[in-house]
């Protein structure tokens, strides 16, 4: 019996003895799984301060060229229509370059001769046409029509095309077909996507500067009061596409945008340099401007319902009480303009952000710090512009025509005998209705 409880206290010593260990095991265990976790946290903190840190550096950076960018475009347009015009041609130009770009590296690893001079033909012979026809048809009046280049402008610019097209057939070369047409597709999709369209905001600013003004301002006030409700709020994500982009930074820019419309519309219509059309391209902020306003910029009364009065008085806590309200029809086609330039002329952006996905870009080039490329800040102005156009033509421009207008259909093709004979016809006609000249 001795021996046997002899055994069992050597078991018990044994076992105790490994109990010791094992427990000294776990608790070094936990030790080191803690530090681990420590460690862990300590990096995730690290990370999540550097992230921060980079998310503030860009936005300073952002902010900056932001404001940069913007007291460029206000000297710009106080140089006059000239300058403006200018800008944009400038903007298009390297919005092209950066879109048609992204074929040259894989034309010039197939050693392809040419593409990028036809690419720049191509631009130079569209933008031929395009100037053109705008130039002809809102300085008719000043005998620019006199001229051959004008005459046959249509003509001539199809010659240029054919001359491109010609060159392009003789340069495909075999094994090298597929390639070659899906450039030639490439870029002809660049100069309907941005030289086009970019030509309806010159025939915006020659309708009168407020026409391009207050649509870029728009995309520009919801760009930036998107991102500023999006850096602070924003949690939801929006899109796929633009995995940046947010439904509260969506919903922010969305009123910032037409509060913002309604009253710088307001501002903008007491200026005749903005509302006026151009009639020469010398024009500046100091010229001094007049004509017959559109009826869209004269402020009226407008009466309020006593329900909305009450409302209103409600709302302000009692001390604005109004029974009518003075605006100007201008301020309500810049809200249709600012829901327009809120909703839709984002998925311009969404569009570009496509592309990137598709070609491996982080951005189109990096000419703005903080923003990229010029692509990057204008793929939603170019649909705000083209919406622009065809809502003032719709909606707001007035059709009646000018004397000189009338002359012009009428007198340019006539030989200069039988303007000898209009005038005296007229003159005629005129003495029978008792008016003497």
């Amino acid at each position: 019996m001795s021996i046997r409880l002899r055994r069992t206290g050597s078991n018990s010593s044994a076992l105790t003895a490994v109990e010791e260990t094992t427990l000294a095991a776990k608790e070094q265990l936990d030790k080191d799984t803690a530090n681990d976790n420590n460690s862990n946290n300590n990096q995730q903190t690290a990370e999540a301060g550097v992230l921060i840190a980079a998310r503030w550096k860009n936005w300073r950076v952002r902010s900056l060229w932001t404001a940069v960018m913007i007291s460029s475009f206000a000297l710009v347009l106080v140089a006059g229509h000239f300058a403006v015009v200018a800008l944009v041609t400038a903007i298009h130009t390297l919005v092209y370059r950066e879109v048609i770009s992204i074929a040259w590296v894989p034309s010039k690893a197939k050693k392809m001769p040419w593409f990028r001079t036809m690419t720049w033909y191509f631009l130079i012979s569209t933008n031929y046409y395009l100037y053109g026809q705008t130039v002809i048809q809102y300085f008719k009046q000043n005998g620019f029509v006199d001229s051959p280049l004008a005459t046959h402008h249509s003509f001539l610019s199809f010659l240029l095309y054919v001359i491109g097209f010609v060159f392009f057939v003789f340069n495909l070369q075999k094994d090298h077909y597929k390639f070659q047409f899906s450039q030639f597709a490439w870029t002809h999709m660049t100069l309907l996507l941005v030289v086009v369209q970019s030509q309806f905001i010159i025939k915006n600013i020659f309708e009168g500067l407020v026409w391009f003004l207050l649509p870029v301002s728009l995309v520009i006030c919801n760009d930036i009061s998107a991102y500023v409700a999006g850096f602070f709020f924003g949690k939801t994500p929006l899109i796929q596409l633009s995995p940046k982009k947010t439904w509260e930074g969506f919903f922010g820019g969305f009123l910032a945008t037409v509060v913002f419309g309604f009253f710088f519309a307001g501002f903008l219509a007491q200026y005749p340099y903005m509302i006026c059309p151009v009639s020469n391209l010398r024009t500046n902020a100091w010229s001094d401007l007049s004509c017959d306003p559109n009826p869209v910029f004269l402020p009226i009364d407008v009466a309020l319902s006593a329900k909305v009065t009450n409302w209103i008085f409600t709302l302000s806590g009692g001390w604005l009480y109004l029974t009518q309200v003075r605006i100007a029809m201008f301020q309500v086609h810049a809200v249709i303009m600012a829901i327009f330039a809120s909703v839709i002329a984002p998925f311009g952006g969404f569009f570009a952000s496509g592309a990137k996905r598709a070609f491996k870009l982080k951005d189109f080039g990096d000419y703005i710090p903080g923003h990229g490329g010029i692509t990057d800040r204008m793929d939603c102005q170019f649909l705000m512009s083209f919406f622009a156009f065809l809502y003032y033509q719709s909606f707001i421009a007035i059709r009646d025509k000018t004397v000189a207008q009338v002359l012009e259909s009428v007198v340019a093709s006539l030989s200069v005998q039988d303007q000898i004979e209009l005038h005296k016809a007229l003159g005629a006609y005129l003495a029978k209705k008792g008016i003497s000249l």
